[in-house]
């Protein structure tokens, strides 16, 4: 939701050819496609994006997390890919790699990290920003098979500075809930899902970006006084509201 703002503030290299960004944040809970992932708590966040004249470029990104049941404490994404365009379409295909250090799987449990292929795209028509994902993971976290990931939306510039920003997503995985008795294949842990945000951001002072943003997700821990499949009902799926400060370099 802040890449709008982010891509404002850059540093260059020019004898290298290079394009250097870099955005702390503070955010009330760290939302990965709809789900909390410290357990409604908040989070501190570094990403670092080093793009080449070619298009080529690595980039990194870290924040505290929270699962139930495990140590997993912190997550460092490890990025890489090749940005061009087509046109006015802007095109990003990449590979992220997500780690979690300092992670150890428990007795009969499954290793989070996983490795994920997208491919995103961008187009700007007036004050609109059109913006695209799809996304694929030969063995997604928790070892549950194959995953793939859409997600489509735009972002929309508006008077005094305002940029609304809504989102939709949907995810498949392979293996969702727990196997059949005798099976050693890993698992999500629920079932696939949709979830919706909506975001407001805006500049407040000294480019300190400030980003109020709704989240809806399908994964519920409630509906109509029936407990859902969200991680054995965890209230991580919950609709909720979040805050986050970011401040690009």
């Amino acid at each position: 939701m802040l890449a709008p703002q982010a891509s404002q503030a850059q540093q260059t290299i020019d004898s290298l050819g290079l394009t250097v960004t870099t955005t702390p944040a503070i955010t009330s809970d760290y939302i990965f496609r709809g789900i909390s992932q410290t357990r409604n708590r908040p989070a501190a966040q570094l990403t670092l994006d080093v793009e080449h004249s070619s298009g080529v470029y690595v980039g990194a990104f870290l924040s505290n997390v929270a699962f139930a049941g495990t140590n997993a404490r912190q997550e460092l994404d490890l990025l890489a890919g090749y940005r061009f365009a087509v046109g006015d379409l802007k095109l990003d295909l990449g590979a992220t790699y997500y780690t979690y250090p300092g992670y150890d799987a428990p007795r009969g449990g499954f290793d989070l990290n996983f490795l994920e292929f997208a491919l995103r795209g961008s187009y700007e028509a007036g004050p609109f920003k059109f913006l695209g994902t799809a996304a694929y993971s030969p063995n997604f976290t928790g070892e549950s098979g194959n995953a793939y990931y859409v997600e489509g939306g735009f972002d929309l510039t508006l008077d005094y500075g305002f940029t609304l920003s809504p989102r939709a997503g949907y995810q498949w995985i392979e293996r969702n809930l727990v196997p059949a008795a005798g099976s050693r294949d890993g698992y999500f842990g629920a079932k696939d899902y949709g979830y919706f945000s909506l975001a407001v951001s805006r500049e407040i002072v000294g480019g300190v970006i400030g980003t109020v943003a709704g989240v809806y997700n399908t994964l519920s821990t409630e509906r109509n006084g029936v407990a859902n499949d969200c991680f054995g009902g965890s209230k991580v799926c919950d609709n909720r509201f979040t805050l986050t400060l970011s401040r690009p370099f």
